[in-house]
């Protein structure tokens, strides 16, 4: 008899712990699912800001506009307006879709504080996410640039390693662009394919070798750390695709 009471007394234990988890289960869901529709007002660029651009100039431009955003979307140091930031100008490029947030202005000498190697220059370039090892490229990162084109001579598609290690010092923000594609049967699709400027230090040389590679094809970065070992090979192309001794 003792043991039947204690088999019950233990299943009443359990099947109190067991509601009890459900209930925390469903206030769970329903605080989840609060958080994502409940909605706040911030302001958000709808026209580039360019750097320097003056947080005035661009207001009146109508290149800011209050829209409601997810509450678990917004930036801990997003903006409902802009007085604080009166007579501040944009210190790097803003595009359309972004939040407005005071990090990204400052006083006029703060639009060109990048961190350039002494005797370099400073560029940018337009990845896709893949392009830019889906988002892991970040100020202080090395990367290696690959270029994906195409022979001159011949139309036959290579892929060739351009500069072994190169230092990223600005990463900008991530902005949509339409592509239209036309299938084999003649029909057109549209993508919204996401793109992302990354800004690098260079000597001028390499710098012009990058910027024509751009015209040439498609540049991808590979990440890189102190251990990885990057040089000059043949590269990839139709003939050697698969000669694992490449």
């Amino acid at each position: 008899m003792d043991r039947r009471k204690i088999l019950l007394a233990a299943a009443a234990i359990v099947a109190a712990l067991g509601a009890v988890l459900v209930f925390l289960y469903v206030r769970g869901a329903d605080l989840r699912a609060e958080a994502e529709f409940d909605n706040r007002d911030v302001l958000k660029v709808v026209t580039t800001i360019e750097q320097g651009e003056t947080i005035e100039d661009a207001a009146a431009a109508g290149k800011i506009q209050l829209q409601a955003v997810p509450a678990n979307q917004v930036l801990p140091d997003a903006l409902a307006s802009t007085s604080t930031l009166s007579g501040k100008v944009a210190v790097t490029t803003i595009y359309p879709g972004e939040q407005v947030i005071s990090s990204k202005f400052g006083g006029a000498s703060e639009s060109v504080a990048l961190p350039i190697a002494e005797g370099d220059i400073a560029i940018s370039v337009s990845l896709s996410d893949t392009a830019r090892v889906a988002g892991f490229v970040n100020p202080g990162s090395e990367v290696a640039i690959f270029l994906n084109g195409a022979d001159a001579a011949t139309g036959q598609g290579f892929t060739r390693l351009l500069l072994p290690r190169v230092t990223v010092i600005g990463v900008g923000s991530t902005t949509p662009i339409t592509t239209t594609t036309t299938t084999e049967e003649g029909a057109t699709q549209t993508e919204n394919l996401p793109r992302t400027i990354l800004t690098l230090t260079l000597p001028q040389g390499d710098a012009q070798r990058v910027m024509f590679a751009q015209t040439a094809g498609e540049l991808s970065f590979a990440l890189l750390n102190e251990d990885s070992e990057i040089g000059p090979n043949p590269g990839a192309n139709a003939a050697n695709l698969f000669n694992s001794e490449e």
